[in-house]
């Protein structure tokens, strides 16, 4: 199945690659045998000598790092949340094994992915590896439990014994200070940033509907959040925003781009409300190990706040609407900072408070290679994703502007289920239409059916997904440099963006 890459209609599934699973080996733990000698007739059994091994102090436990986003490399759900329109849930959807999309609260997986999956990449240890003899580690345990238990009964009666109005508890001294409470701290970035942030309920004309989150954009009230939060709602229904003071407002859509997954609303009385945006950081500058602050309201959950780092960058990220019927498409910031359904159109901020992402889709552990399906788990596992927020503010833009996005595009279908080894252009397109558009980018820097595109300036591009996923990250006008294979040769070309304005 082929889909222009971002010069006609978004395919409506396609299949990510299949990639090996990860070698799972169990570590086995052994303990030493601990040699027996028999009391003496009437003698209670003694306890046995300590270990000549006694570790000073615990070894530190080392911060494991991170990814929705994706899906992915998302969503993801991440990404769009949820199995399906669920009354008072939110849509939620999968995205492929690169990152599978996840959103909303509805409970239990994220719907029909885009593409297909492979094995679990997360298996368990293999149960039927061999196990150690731990018989005498139980029998010094044994032992040193009675010993225990009689020292533990004599402390009891000792207790027991006497005036109960002599504790030895000690109280702290509540000073506030003595916390890291700076403005600088997380403590101080969350409480300056929850008024900012809201929990959102759409319901569509016919009572499909779910919750999300989105966060004040500008001083015109205008709030940024993703489109599979709202788009139940776009068409005759109902939206309303809660602010973290509990005060509710109706609000209405002013513009959603499927594709991005990015959508703009607006309070449609905004008397009394308070709005203050948040500051928009520079996703570019953003770099592995950042730390991270997602605000969200998880399954319903309002004013979550969970902390994680930046595990990676530019992650491939392809979901679906739950429908299955459209994609959206990103490269994603990863995140291991908790993100779970209804998190989706929150803020992503950085160490300093700004806002640096959109948080959309996770990668959900559960069948069919970890994609999260009605089975699997639909709670985070660390691998969350999130729209960058320069591509992000790009459309906002336009859709505060003409209430429309506007994609970028080279004019050429490519294969969307073939992964690994590039983009293959199609030898025709769809519904007989031809998979390089005459006259377009593509055509002019002299393209032609069956090419496979490898890179995009300097990403290595492994799929239609991937490919996709870069040219949205620009805009239109914006020269690129693509290089492909024709015929087992390396060529490269310079083209230039055009446009697509609209959902189609």
């Amino acid at each position: 199945m082929s889909t222009e890459n971002e010069g006609a209609a978004v395919p409506s599934e396609a299949e990510p690659p299949t990639g090996p699973k990860p070698d799972s080996a169990p570590a086995s733990a052994s303990g030493a045998q601990a040699p027996h000698t028999p009391p003496a007739p009437g003698m209670p059994p003694a306890a046995p000598p300590p270990p000549d091994f006694a570790p000073s102090a615990a070894a530190p436990h080392g911060e494991q790092a991170g990814a929705m986003p994706p899906a992915a490399g998302y969503p993801q759900q991440p990404g769009h949340d949820g199995m399906g329109p669920t009354p008072g849930t939110e849509q939620t959807a999968r995205i492929p094994a690169y990152a599978a999309a996840g959103h909303g609260s509805t409970p239990g997986g994220w719907g029909q992915p885009p593409y297909g999956g492979g094995g679990n990449p997360w298996a368990a240890p293999n149960p039927s590896a061999p196990k150690r003899r731990n018989g005498g580690l139980i029998a010094a345990v044994l032992v040193a439990a009675l010993v225990a238990g009689g020292v533990g009964g004599g402390i009891g009666f000792w207790a027991a014994g006497r005036d109960d109005s002599a504790s030895t508890t000690v109280s702290a001294t509540g000073d506030a200070g003595a916390l890291n409470r700076k403005p600088t701290s997380v403590s101080g970035i969350a409480q300056k940033a929850l008024p900012s942030v809201v929990t959102i309920e759409a319901q569509g004309a016919t009572g499909e509907g779910g919750t999300g989150t989105g966060f004040i954009y500008d001083k015109q009230g205008h709030i940024l959040t993703n489109n599979h939060v709202v788009a139940s709602a776009a068409d005759g229904g109902k939206l309303t925003a809660t602010f973290s003071n509990g005060k509710k407002y109706d609000a209405e859509v002013v513009g959603h781009a499927q594709g991005y997954d990015v959508a703009v609303i607006k309070l449609k009385n905004a008397s009394g409300a308070t709005l203050n945006p948040l500051p928009l950081g520079k996703s570019s500058n953003v770099q592995v190990g950042d730390a991270t602050i997602a605000i969200g309201a998880p399954f319903g959950l309002s004013g979550t706040v969970t902390t994680g780092i930046i595990s990676a960058k530019d992650r491939p990220v392809a979901s679906s609407d739950g429908g299955g019927s459209s994609a959206s498409y990103m490269s994603a910031l990863q995140t291991d900072a908790s993100i779970n359904p209804g998190n989706s159109g929150g803020p992503l901020m950085d160490a300093g408070g700004n806002v640096i992402g959109i948080n959309s889709a996770i990668q959900s552990a559960g069948n069919g290679g970890g994609m999260g399906g009605e089975s699997g788990q639909s709670g985070s596992i660390g691998l969350g994703f999130a729209i960058p927020i320069d591509q992000a503010k790009r459309v906002a833009q336009d859709l505060i502007k003409t209430g429309k996005p506007v994609y970028p595009q080279i004019g050429v279908q490519v294969g969307m289920r073939e992964s690994g080894d590039g983009a293959t252009i199609a030898q025709t397109g769809n519904n007989g239409s031809e998979a390089v558009t005459p006259n377009g980018p593509a055509a002019k820097a002299g393209l032609k059916p069956g090419d496979t595109i490898t890179k995009l300036d300097d990403t290595v591009i492994d799929s239609g997904p991937t490919l996709i996923s870069e040219i949205w990250q620009h805009k239109p006008g914006d020269e690129v440099t693509l290089t492909y294979k024709r015929g087992g040769k390396e060529h490269t070309a310079k083209v230039t963006l055009g446009q697509r304005t609209g959902d189609k």
